[in-house]
């Protein structure tokens, strides 16, 4: 009643039964996500090597490359919860992918950068390019401007 739309976690209604009122999922060329969306993350204690082991089928190569590059490029811009960063890591045909955006809260002013590799090359890197071009284009002004006075 409150709302003409509401964008939700496709997952999340699905796990609740409700995958019949999706309407449609946001594409990374309409919306790149948060870095590290839809990653989980399992920790396990440096002493406890067995269940290291009972956990390691669960490690996805893939995903933990594409969750590297997504955050080296949002630790390069000292990106946090509360700055308006996206990014989006993908591994196809042998290429890897990072599309990556800053934006002002109200979307007033955007930038975005795209950079590829050769798959298992270094994530870091990628992250870096990425977060250079998003630099070369105005992204520290976007957030110097969002830095609140101590």
């Amino acid at each position: 009643g409150q709302y003409d739309a509401i964008i939700l976690a496709a997952a999340g209604l699905k796990r609740l039964g409700l995958e019949a009122r999706i309407r449609s999922c946001l594409t990374p060329e309409e919306s790149l996500p948060s870095v590290g969306q839809g990653a989980l993350g399992i920790e396990v204690r440096a002493d406890r090597p067995e269940v290291a082991a009972l956990v390691a089928p669960l490690a996805h190569a893939d995903t933990a490359w594409c969750v590297t590059a997504e955050r080296a490029m949002s630790r390069a811009l000292a990106g946090s919860c509360t700055v308006p960063l996206g990014a989006f890591a993908q591994i196809e045909a042998g290429t890897a992918r990072l599309r990556g955006f800053v934006a002002t809260p109200d979307g007033a002013r955007l930038v975005r950068a795209d950079a590829s590799a050769p798959a298992g090359s270094s994530a870091e890197t990628l992250g870096a390019t990425v977060a250079d071009q998003l630099e070369r284009q105005g992204a520290r002004e976007i957030l110097g401007a969002l830095e609140m006075p101590s």
